[in-house]
């Protein structure tokens, strides 16, 4: 009833499951993941249980292979589950059941697995391998990569039965909201006509509010660019009166851009918005 992706980055800090499907809010089930460890997706008659057990073998030094072979070994029902896990180092591992309904079966390789069931075919499969894999693909942040081996997957017919819904699930050490936690990314569309593509509108706009800015496009708020940003605020009722950056944080502490603020300079993005407005 789902595929599903579970990777990890090329420098192991990030780990990360995108999972789509005709059912409803599938990536509030299959996926989980912690900062540095790995990552675990559950599905077909999934077994909720497995996440939090996959991450413990993981944590004891399991590699994914023996984590996948010991979470199914002692389950009566393993026939008809579906597991895909990947860890801190080498190639992912995932198991499918010979119960699970037709097209099923997954691929892995290092730091990823794909895996799916009642798939329109085998190159759903093949095609997120591939979309992982290519190496334009190294250049895109981690969720987009993830992201993008998903879409893959569901421009090749991804479920046969239809659309439903769809998640995204990454883990970083400090990766979370002000460095304050290690969950990067949730997002899930949990009943959409086309998940996927939703999924990937509410990933821009989380890379726009939460994600911090690239150094090297900074702007220095001096001369023209500081006078003109300190007249488009007070326009929108942020007058400066004190300093500049303290009139630019009051304004996007409401905007939800507070992430992407440095003193004395300030973000392309943010700038484009304060423009807009």
């Amino acid at each position: 009833m789902t595929f599903s992706i579970v990777g990890r980055s090329a420098d192991g800090r990030l780990h990360g499951v995108a999972v789509a499907s005709k059912f409803l809010a599938a990536g509030a089930l299959v996926p989980a993941a912690e900062a540095s460890l790995g990552a675990v997706a559950t599905q077909a008659h999934l077994n909720l249980s497995y996440r939090p057990r996959g991450l413990d073998l993981l944590r004891e030094g399991r590699s994914a292979a023996e984590t996948v072979a010991a979470l199914v070994s002692g389950d009566g029902e393993r026939d008809h589950r579906q597991v895909g896990v990947v860890g801190p180092a080498g190639d992912g591992a995932a198991f499918t059941g010979a119960g699970c309904h037709d097209w099923a079966g997954h691929l892995t390789g290092d730091g990823f697995a794909v895996q799916g069931n009642i798939l329109a075919g085998p190159r759903v499969l093949d095609a997120m391998r591939d979309a992982w894999l290519d190496p334009a693909a190294a250049s895109l942040r981690f969720a987009e990569r993830l992201l993008r081996a998903l879409a893959a997957g569901d421009r090749a017919g991804g479920d046969r039965r239809g659309r439903q819904s769809a998640g995204l699930y990454v883990v970083e050490k400090g990766g979370g909201y002000g460095g304050t936690g290690d969950v990067l990314v949730d997002l899930r569309a949990d009943d959409h006509p086309d998940p996927v593509a939703e999924l990937s509108r509410l990933l821009g706009i989380h890379t726009m509010l939460f994600e911090k800015p690239d150094p090297a496009t900074l702007l220095d708020l001096t001369a023209d660019l500081a006078a003109e940003v300190t007249g488009r605020l007070v326009t929108l009722g942020h007058p400066v009166t004190t300093t500049l950056d303290d009139a630019l944080a009051s304004w996007a502490g409401i905007e939800n851009l507070e992430e992407r603020l440095v003193p004395g300079r300030i973000d392309p993005l943010v700038l484009a918005h304060l423009r807009a407005l």
